[in-house]
């Protein structure tokens, strides 16, 4: 069941190096003549893989999850404009495989006839999207299948909020409306397109908006098949990918040769690429020593390794990444009702579930009284629950928490990531570089 979209990556593969290459940005491929996109959509699902390790270690490593300990890969921790030294192993690969994805995906919204396979390619470029964005900001934005450069300005970055409103919504709203909420062989289905598009909103810091969706999500969770997990450990490991509390992951197959050929993401939280031997931030050990008896401890960091055991190394290269998870959408709901006015006790029991789980007292709305009391929580909880899952940096950008939490005033330039600078000399300029670096 599971690995089965990457089936047919091969032959898209060979159709593609027999083809006119027409570059957007360099190195993406194009082609018209396919009338099968069964293979063109899975080679959609495949290039998200070229997208999980600079995830991980942008939301963790530049966070006070993690910390690198070998230059120049320090550059994550000192926010200046040397982090383009890191080109070549995170940003132009991550670069590179979005777009790649996101041709695919046009080819299919364009070509198939098959409603389901639109809806999933409308999902996957809308995911692509939203990753492109949180990294970099504005963006080049290419919706077609047969992109043409002749006129250099459609290389042009778009600013972010035009891509979120005529993009990265609309797709999401267009794979609600044709995706079943069955997750079938962990494909993309209308609960991992609610969740998303509820996180794209709060993201976006339209909380009104949001929480329909991701009411949606927690509601109809349980006939879809989706439940928290009974015990924290059994979300993580090969043994457990596609368990009830995913709604979307980007699968892996250590049989699968991808296109990302440096150090994976669980190598670097276990500490076993040698640029960062002992991952595990001091600040992440005293955020688990405030929260006594926290059952996510044990699973999450190794304070005497000083590293994380989250993905063991036992099946590593199989580890499948969690995209979305339930208990995520419950923490972006709470998030959402508290903004949106909701009382604190009403907030704080959508926590009980997640807390109770990890074996720690639920929280007294009674003493959480008010909305930044509880803000606070769902922020403390959010830590604790998704370390090392590569959502921390990304949350305290978007929550305006970055010099709070780092202990630093941090130039707001460097919230986001360079743009791969063979991009920018490639288009002559076109596409610009992020204003600091």
């Amino acid at each position: 069941m599971k690995k089965i979209y990457l089936i047919l990556v091969g032959a898209l593969l060979l159709f593609t190096a027999c083809e006119d290459l027409e570059q957007f940005p360099p190195n993406l491929a194009s082609s018209n003549s396919l009338t099968d996109y069964e293979g063109v959509l899975n080679a959609a699902y495949f290039y998200q893989l070229g997208s999980v390790t600079p995830m991980a270690v942008m939301g963790d490593f530049r966070a006070d999850n993690a910390l690198m300990l070998e230059p120049p890969y320090t550059e994550f921790d000192i926010y200046g404009p040397n982090l383009t030294a890191m080109e070549d192993q995170f940003f132009g690969p991550f670069y590179t495989a979005m777009y790649k994805s996101i041709l695919s995906t046009n080819n299919v919204i364009e070509k198939s006839e098959d409603p389901i396979e639109v809806g999933e390619a409308k999902f996957l470029r809308a995911l692509s999207y939203f990753k492109l964005v949180r990294v970099f900001g504005d963006v080049t934005v290419n919706l077609s299948a047969t992109p043409s450069v002749k006129d250099g300005s459609i290389l042009e970055r778009q600013a972010a909020a035009d891509v979120y409103n005529n993009v990265i919504i609309p797709d999401l709203q267009d794979a609600i409306a044709a995706l079943g909420t069955k997750i079938q062989n962990g494909r993309a289905s209308k609960l991992a397109a609610q969740g998303l598009l509820g996180k794209v909103y709060v993201q976006m810091g339209n909380f009104a908006a949001a929480e329909s969706h991701l009411a949606a999500v927690v509601n109809g969770a349980g006939a879809a098949g989706i439940s928290l997990q009974a015990n924290f450990a059994d979300i993580f490991g090969e043994a457990n990918d596609l368990n009830s509390e995913i709604i979307f992951a980007t699968q892996i197959s250590g049989s699968i040769t991808d296109e990302y050929g440096f150090s994976d993401f669980w190598s670097w939280y276990g500490g076993l690429d040698t640029k960062s031997l002992m991952p595990l931030d001091q600040d992440l050990v005293d955020a688990f020593d405030a929260s006594p008896g926290d059952l996510r401890r044990a699973v999450t960091i190794d304070d005497t390794l000083m590293k994380s055991p989250k993905f063991p190394q036992t099946g590593g290269p199989n580890h499948d990444w969690i995209e979305l998870r339930l208990a995520d959408v419950i923490l972006l709901y709470a998030e959402t009702m508290n903004e949106n006015g909701s009382s604190a006790k009403d907030v704080l029991d959508l926590l009980d579930p997640i807390r109770t789980r990890a074996g720690v007292a639920v929280l007294d709305h009674g003493v959480l009284n008010n909305q930044d009391l509880v803000r606070k929580a769902i922020q403390k909880e959010r830590r604790l629950e998704l370390a090392f899952e590569g959502q921390r940096w990304f949350d305290l950008v978007r929550t305006g928490t970055v010099n709070a939490e780092m202990g630093q005033t941090i130039n707001s330039n460097y919230h986001l990531f360079p743009i791969p600078v063979s991009e920018v000399l490639a288009s002559f300029g076109v596409i610009t570089q992020n204003e600091g670096y």
